[in-house]
């Protein structure tokens, strides 16, 4: 992709935390960032997509000229952000999930005046942006409440206008449903995607760890784990490289240790990931060939297991996610 047609860019960037130990000598470093490439087309709507502690915040963090890259380079709007932060920074904005919400006692629309001070934006215009924005995410009936007597899904609809005051040309969205109902879920989901169709020149990064709303609303989506970028596509295309495997979900009685440690060794099962839940287990397994379910069947039954639902179902980007990584994103993010 040409330079001119790109909104982010980085090459090899990389990020190491040090850190602070106890005892004197011992400090350790942690690798949040491996080797990072991407390139973000302008007008594109781009998701990264990872468990938490993944590296997603750190890039975002980067992206944002909030942190320095340990080393590599990063690109955005065709300004560097550690040499050009100042060029960066009129040209983007962020709303990260779970952030302050500005001061409690002022009201929602006095805490977004406030904002539109910050960002060098005249009185006037901000009342009618604001105003506007209100009323497209619902929280015009809100505008004289303060902020501190809203709920977390209401805070976090104030702080998704707040991003889009200064309709930005690039908006980073980190985890912005994080914590929130499905109702305000799908408003927020429903707002950020007309606001990309709008106009073909707005680029918008998501990152996230929910796969359904990667999968909803972005045209690709570069997967991450451990700080690296393990691959980058359209979610149809990372799913079609699974289209060739047989997937399926078992629910069985609870299983022991010694009937887990069988799956890895039997011919044609590529991964599987077991998830306990109440009173039975849960089997996600992709397998060469549908044939092989067979061997798997009587695994089960040879260990007392019984089979309570078996599925066929087709790809999704979890089960990506799992033929890259080994893991769920849930044990992924816990290990």
């Amino acid at each position: 992709m040409a330079h001119e047609a790109l909104a982010i860019q980085t090459e090899n960037l990389g990020r190491v935390y040090t850190i602070k130990a106890i005892k004197k000598g011992e400090a350790k470093q942690r690798v949040a960032l491996n080797d990072v490439n991407l390139e973000v087309g302008r007008g594109e709507f781009f998701g990264l997509l990872g468990p938490n502690g993944a590296g997603k915040t750190t890039l975002i963090k980067i992206l944002t000229t909030l942190l320095a890259p340990t080393h590599g380079r990063a690109t955005v709007a065709g300004y560097d952000v550690a040499r050009q932060a100042a060029q960066v920074r009129p040209l983007i904005n962020m709303v990260s999930g779970g952030e302050s919400s500005g001061y409690g006692l002022l009201t929602v629309r006095e805490n977004l005046w406030m904002f539109g001070q910050f960002y060098g934006l005249d009185s006037k215009s901000t009342y009618r942006r604001v105003d506007a924005l209100l009323e497209i995410v619902g929280l015009s009936d809100r505008a004289h409440t303060k902020t501190s007597d809203l709920s977390t899904g209401l805070r976090q609809k104030m702080n998704i206008v707040r991003g889009f005051l200064t309709d930005p040309q690039i908006i980073f969205l980190d985890e912005p449903t994080l914590g929130l109902d499905v109702g305000a879920s799908r408003e927020v989901r429903s707002f950020v995607r007309n606001w990309v169709d709008e106009r073909p020149d707005r680029t918008l990064l998501l990152t996230t760890h929910y796969m359904a709303e990667a999968e909803e609303l972005c045209q690709r989506v570069a997967i991450i784990n451990a700080g690296k970028v393990l691959a980058c596509d359209s979610p149809a295309n990372l799913k079609r490289r699974l289209q060739r495997e047989a997937i399926f979900r078992l629910d069985v009685s609870p299983l022991r240790n010694g009937a887990l440690s069988t799956f890895e060794t039997l011919p044609g099962v590529r991964k599987f990931v077991h998830t306990p839940q109440d009173g039975k287990s849960e089997l996600d397994l992709i397998l060469a060939e549908d044939g092989a379910i067979a061997s798997v069947v009587t695994t089960l039954t040879s260990h007392g297991a019984q089979i309570l639902n078996l599925q066929k179902r087709e790809p999704t980007l979890e089960d990506v996610f799992v033929d890259l990584v080994g893991l769920s994103m849930e044990q992924a993010a816990a290990s």
